[in-house]
């Protein structure tokens, strides 16, 4: 570790400022209702606001992790303070649709920053196991935050305060990172010398890579597309969309302390496998139960998305390292940008339900639950696509394992953090 750094200090930092990142996600799924009342937004229009939060992500992560050795965590940090303060301060006084664009756009690249600096800095200031372990611990602050910010927004919905007030909560963990950041000594970045860019790039050309990077978009919106749209699509269920949310990322919190030994006993490939056909039972479940029935389909839905994300880079890591570190911001990127494009056709699909259903006749609650089961149904075709694929990925690993061309299994990385 390197000399007069504050090591728990910038950990702790690190863990509120990815507090940050979940808030912004729970909170904002929260709000929707209130927005497109207050602004008379359609669905799709949302879908373009929440595209905004998933694409300044990629962006931000990928260039932070392009200049992390020759910038530093300290100049990445305080763009994501930047950043925050902008887009938090933006939502608060939007006055419409294109405010809520920018705000949201800004709010994403500094959950981004954070990524590209955190992730690194934490490794650069643990050495050995202790490193794996700090690392573990601070990813589980996405969904771990995701549950706190849920049941604030649901508790100030149901006292009804307004949905400025709420997104104004996010600068509570976003003025406490920067308090513990301030003024501190930040590790200087290790280049890892075994890889170059032109290695990195030469090891994504390996099949393996490009299957996982193409993968990487359907997992990443099976995972984000219900969770993001639980408010709208869920408020006639029967259910509390919040409960719903929070239940998910709990046990998706809990799912990933345990990653190690599930991924031990079924392998990163039948980890995959399964976690694809969980999702599709989930989903499925979701479009087609109501009341408490919901809360079993939660169960089953955080069980599939759980692993997707860590295992599917830790699968690039282990079986594709040439890829280096950049392979991993790619993969993560892939994902981010994919649920980015799919948020306002998500939208679109709920706005087509919903005038084909009125014209059927249906209005009020039936209206609404009739819309949103159908757009769930409409979701279920990324994780049936993704069975195949994983099948396909099972037996492909299975016969380089026959081959004597598979590597040895190793414990799965934990990053990044969803």
């Amino acid at each position: 570790m390197n000399q007069n750094v504050n090591a728990n200090r910038l950990f702790l930092g690190s863990c509120f400022a990815l507090i940050t990142t979940a808030f912004s996600f729970s909170i904002r799924a929260g709000i929707l209702p209130q927005l497109a009342a207050e602004f008379e937004l359609s669905a799709e229009q949302l879908g373009f606001i929440n595209s905004m939060w998933f694409l300044g992500f990629p962006i931000s992560m990928i260039i932070g992790g392009l200049v992390y050795h020759s910038v530093g965590p300290k100049i990445i940090m305080l763009i994501a303070f930047v950043m925050h303060t902008l887009g938090i301060v933006l939502t608060i006084y939007a006055g419409g649709y294109n405010g809520l664009l920018l705000s949201t756009l800004f709010i994403g690249i500094g959950n981004g920053c954070t990524e590209a600096a955190c992730n690194p800095m934490i490794a650069d200031s643990y050495a050995g196991s202790k490193m794996n372990k700090m690392l573990s611990r601070f990813h589980m602050w996405f969904p771990g935050g995701i549950v706190l910010g849920s049941l604030v927004s649901l508790a100030m919905t149901t006292l009804g305060t307004t949905w400025q007030a709420q997104i104004g909560i996010i600068m509570i963990p976003t003025l406490i990172y920067a308090f513990l950041f301030w003024g501190q000594t930040f590790p200087k970045a290790v280049v890892e010398g075994a890889t170059s860019l032109s290695q990195n790039f030469k090891g994504m050309l390996n099949p393996l890579f490009i299957f996982i990077l193409l993968a990487m978009a359907l997992t990443a919106i099976s995972e984000f597309g219900p969770q993001q749209w639980t408010a709208i699509i869920l408020s006639k269920s029967g259910a509390e969309p919040l409960l719903i949310l929070a239940l998910v990322t709990g046990l998706m919190a809990v799912g990933r302390f345990f990653a190690g030994p599930v991924i031990g006993q079924f392998g990163q490939t039948g980890v995959l496998l399964g976690s694809a056909i969980f999702a599709t039972i989930g989903i499925f479940m979701f479009s087609s139960v109501t009341g408490s029935m919901a809360y079993l389909a939660a169960i089953f839905f955080a069980l599939g998305v759980c692993y997707f994300w860590p295992t599917m880079l830790g699968f690039i890591a282990e079986k594709v390292p040439l890829s280096g570190a950049l392979g991993l911001s790619l993969v993560g990127g892939m994902g981010m940008f994919s649920t980015a494009i799919f948020q306002p056709i998500i939208g679109g699909w709920i706005d087509g339900h919903k005038s084909e259903m009125a014209s059927q006749g249906l209005t009020g609650d039936a209206l609404e639950l009739a819309a949103g089961q159908a757009t769930l149904q409409n979701m279920t075709i990324f994780p049936i696509i993704l069975i195949v694929a994983f099948t396909i990925l099972f037996f492909w690993m299975r016969g380089r394992k026959a081959k004597g061309l598979g590597v040895p299994g190793s414990e799965v990385l934990q990053q990044p953090q969803m």
